[in-house]
């Protein structure tokens, strides 16, 4: 994504959220075409599971300012603009190589990655129960660097050092995708997981 249409985008999300006169923490996404061209999709009204992402190329506290909001404490509004590189994995207890089917049961061993740039926000420990209830998701992996290719490489390193025991994870499927080309070179859509035949690949 260029500058330009970055500077375009969020212009265009500070104005629909003054037209509603909206002050709190949210998200307004779009969707980008093959021409630069994009397109309003949804406004969000809370904090989203990508948050870490954001706060990671700002360096900025998003939860942080959302209780202070709820304090009565006006949004500071200053404009923050990416400085680095990041990408999330969600780990979730699911069997990518049977359709992503859930895979509740106990985690028998736990080892999280760590080292500069990364980052895990999870809630689960060895021994935690993983129920069958509720959303399967176990933790979010973030990555941090200068570029998106020290991202992308700094995610595989840490997947590999990811170990979840006890149940089957989204870890494969992810560790897979870091070495898609496509995927490496941005060259996909919102069509790609329908073409990519990521169990032989």
């Amino acid at each position: 994504m260029t500058d330009e249409l970055r500077e375009r985008m969020g212009a265009a999300a500070i104005k629909a959220a003054q037209a509603i006169n909206y002050e709190s923490v949210g998200t307004i996404e779009f969707l980008v075409d093959k021409h630069r061209n994009f397109y309003f999709m949804e406004m969000n009204t809370r904090i989203q599971v990508e948050h870490c992402v954001t706060e990671e190329v700002i360096n900025f506290d998003l939860i942080k300012e959302q209780i202070k909001i709820a304090m009565g404490e006006k949004i500071i509004g200053k404009a923050y603009f990416p400085q680095m590189h990041a990408i999330e994995c969600r780990i979730n207890a699911e069997d990518p190589f049977k359709n992503f089917t859930p895979s509740p049961g106990v985690i028998t061993t736990l080892h999280t990655p760590g080292g500069h740039g990364i980052r895990v926000d999870s809630h689960v420990y060895s021994g935690y129960r993983i129920p069958p209830n509720y959303d399967s998701m176990v933790g979010k992996l973030i990555t941090v660097a200068q570029t998106r290719e020290e991202a992308i490489a700094k995610m595989h390193r840490a997947l590999s050092e990811y170990v979840i025991e006890g149940v089957k994870t989204t870890i494969p499927f992810h560790l897979k995708l870091m070495q898609n080309e496509d995927f490496k070179a941005g060259n996909y859509t919102t069509k790609f997981m329908e073409t990519w035949d990521y169990v032989n690949a």
